[in-house]
């Protein structure tokens, strides 16, 4: 493999390219008006820019082949077509006026496509979105995404959860590498600022054929901030303020992009503390977050490539019981420190009509628990080596494909007293097809994955797990504006160390854990099926799934106690999950600047003998009444009002108790305005505004029946230099 890979980089150096260069004009549809500040990028290539004051726009040094080009602006209908480099002519392109919001491209699938192009439903949100919407962490602000939740301790530590399922079942990608930060830990989070974090992106059920193992859920997917376009360059300072916790975070950011370089710098910094109910504040849930980020690119006509490091450090109180009263912000013992470094490199080389990419990363996660001020009681050091290769063959016909390989190197090490899971090495290997095969009226994708995981452990055990893949998809429109989704893919997960080997009391949790060192993998295959019905003023959707997991691996308690723990087992028996996400998006002719937005959740989870999963979320609806508005002063301005209902979860396993349902109010307002020749964003909103006491399903802390956080402000203002 690497002789091929020498010799294609070698054939790309060598070769003689011409420099090729795209331009055009950019006018509304209905009075052929030119239009000044349209984005116009080029996916692949990363490469773009905005319209001048006549609506045109040139972009030189293109290499030849078939490109994907997006052209976007708020108050349009994004455009989205394939053209050949080099172009015989300018582009002429007519955009058509539209209340909806406009298109971005989903990065986390094949093919880099706008959702409405997409086989595969992905949800997409900016981060920027979600902290409007007072969002204290980045784990708590997807849960606002439709089909997300997070099981949480406190504020400060939660976990995706994707229709149900969540832990090592849902893999986290970030600086387009897979995080790997001993994520079975329930007591732990994402290890990740949403500070220099642009978007999320939601693959909800089996991704194995474009991730491998872990993806069996899904994958929640974190695109990194964009450089600056060429020969620009850019600043801003942010600052959010929380009066539940007394808390800020605060970053700010510089990038530049200098002639075929680029580059970017970004800190954070963030401190709470308790988390204040109706009654008490929550003792020992405060927290410190510090982050920094930089990267690093240079792109020329045929090669590009970029490095990214991201250093993450957070200490946080691990809380037990209501305690002493406090607004300080030093965690109290136990704590957990937590050091996360990742290092990530991509490269993509051109060749006329097709494209490599190789992608690599390494993670270096260092985990310590406190229980006494002086040394860790525990210490786990992971080291991940990652990376990523795929080949875009030339466009045949009707056929786009993608051919590739992936794999993983990975060390455990123990360097505290207590032993969690013991030292061992896991090694993973996959290769992958996948192809986008465009018909008159439908698209249809597939592919297949073999993969094969080994675990050493220090004990001299030996695992090795293989699986076979494959999905396949198909996009159609049953009606001009009625779009369908049809997607069956099957997934796999390998059993983590805890699951194989745990023989001890896991601290977080208060259980005696006993792993099972003859588990399988785990095998799903998942149905989904999404209908889409849009026009200029009403979206409706209706998203169900079906997933059957083969050897549904659980933890249940055996009736025996060690040391005052309840002692828990690791077992297998076949599950299902099924439910969806079903609503609406209203903006009325000719009030365009009014949103009426409702939406459906639920998922049910199953034993084949009947009894149900653990930490499966509550049923529940969000209906949002929004406005937006532009004026001499304000621009993007809006303001919200949202009511989230829960409903009570009865549905749950042996030995989870009930949960009560509730209901929770929000509202916020915002927008831009000038201020010293400069942007200046600000955005007010408040959460639980009636102070409901109330437990959500899935936090760790329901079982000493301590309340979720209580009534919030946050206020949030952005400054661009």
């Amino acid at each position: 493999m690497k002789t091929i890979l020498n010799g294609l980089l070698l054939l790309a150096i060598t070769s003689i390219y011409s420099q090729n260069t795209i331009k055009g004009i950019i006018t509304e549809s209905n009075s052929s008006t030119p239009i000044t500040f349209v984005n116009i990028y080029l996916p692949l290539l990363e490469k773009g820019t905005i319209t001048d004051d006549d609506g045109k726009f040139i972009i030189p040094n293109l290499p030849s082949g078939n490109y994907k080009i997006i052209v976007s602006i708020i108050g349009y209908e994004t455009f989205s077509k394939t053209i050949n480099i080099p172009l015989q002519q300018s582009l002429n392109i007519a955009l058509i006026t539209s209340a909806i919001e406009m298109e971005e491209v989903i990065i986390s699938t094949p093919f880099h496509r706008l959702q409405s192009e997409n086989v595969m439903k992905v949800e997409r949100k900016k981060v920027s979105d979600l902290k409007a919407k007072g969002a204290v962490t980045l784990s708590e602000g997807i849960t606002n995404i439709a089909g997300v939740e997070s099981v949480t301790t406190g504020v400060s530590i939660g976990k995706p959860v994707i229709r149900g399922l969540s832990s090592n079942r849902v893999l986290v990608y970030t600086q387009g590498v897979r995080l790997e930060n001993q994520q079975f830990g329930s007591e732990h989070g994402l290890g990740v600022s949403d500070a220099g974090i642009e978007s999320v992106e939601v693959i909800k059920g089996p991704a194995s054929l474009l991730y491998g193992s872990d993806a069996l859920g899904g994958v929640l997917y974190l695109n990194p901030e964009k450089f600056a376009s060429q020969n620009t360059a850019s600043g801003d300072v942010n600052f959010n303020y929380f009066s539940n916790t007394l808390g800020y975070s605060t970053n700010a950011g510089y990038k530049s992009s200098p002639n075929n370089f680029k580059f970017i710098f970004r800190g954070s910094l963030a401190e709470h503390s308790d988390y204040k109910t109706k009654d008490y504040r929550v003792t020992n849930t405060r927290f410190r977050e510090q982050d920094f980020k930089a990267a690093v690119g240079y792109q020329n006509t045929v090669f590009k490539t970029e490095f990214r490091y991201n250093i993450n450090n957070l200490k946080t109180g691990i809380p037990e019981t209501i305690g002493t009263q406090s607004t300080n912000k030093s965690p109290l013992l136990p704590f957990q420190e937590v050091t996360n470094h990742v290092f990530s490199s991509k490269s993509t080389v051109f060749f006329d009509n097709s494209s490599i990419n190789i992608t690599a990363g390494y993670l270096y996660n260092d985990r310590k628990e406190f229980e006494e001020f002086t040394s860790p009681a525990l210490r786990l050091k992971l080291k991940t080596f990652n990376y990523d290769v795929k080949y875009n063959t030339p466009q045949l016909g009707k056929f786009e494909t993608i051919v590739g390989i992936q794999g993983m190197n990975q060390s455990n090490t123990n360097l505290g007293p207590e032993l969690l899971i013991p030292d061992a090495i896991t090694n993973d290997f996959g290769i992958l097809a996948v192809s986008h095969i465009h018909f008159e009226k439908a698209d249809l994708q597939l592919g297949g994955r073999y993969d094969t995981r080994t675990i050493n452990i220090k004990n001299g055990v030996n695992k090795n797990y293989n699986s076979f893949n494959s999905a396949i998809g198909i996009k159609t429109n049953l009606l001009e504006k009625l779009t369908a989704r049809l997607n069956l893919a099957s997934g796999f997960r390998a059993p983590n160390l805890a699951e194989l080997t745990s023989n001890g009391v896991h601290e977080g949790t208060n259980r005696f854990e006993i792993g099972n060192i003859s588990l399988t993998e785990e095998q799903s295959f998942q149905t989904d099926l999404a209908l889409e019905f849009k026009n200029k003023h009403l979206e409706v959707f209706a998203n169900a799934f079906y997933n059957k997991v083969k050897d549904y691996i659980f933890l249940l308690p055996n009736g025996n106690i060690i040391n005052g723990n309840n002692v828990f087992t690791y077992l297998q028996d076949d599950a299902k999950l099924y439910g969806g996400e079903f609503g609406l998006h209203f903006h009325p002719h000719p009030l365009d600047w009014l949103h009426i937005e409702s939406s459906f959740e639920t998922v049910t989870g199953k034993q084949d003998n009947g009894d149900y999963l653990p930490l499966i979320p509550a049923n529940s609806v969000s209906n949002v009444f929004r406005v937006e508005f532009n004026n001499t002063t304000i621009t993007k301005g809006y303001a919200f009002i949202k009511l989230k209902t829960v409903f009570n979860q009865n549905k749950i396993s042996s030995f989870e108790t009930k949960t009560s349902g509730y209901n929770l109010l929000s509202v916020g307002f915002g927008g831009k305005v000038k201020f010293l020749k400069h942007e200046l964003s600000i955005s007010v909103s408040g959460s639980n505004l009636t102070n409901k006491k109330y437990i959500n399903h899935l936090s760790r802390l329901k079982t000493d029946g301590i309340f979720n956080i209580g009534r919030n402000f946050n206020v949030n203002i952005s400054y661009t230099l």
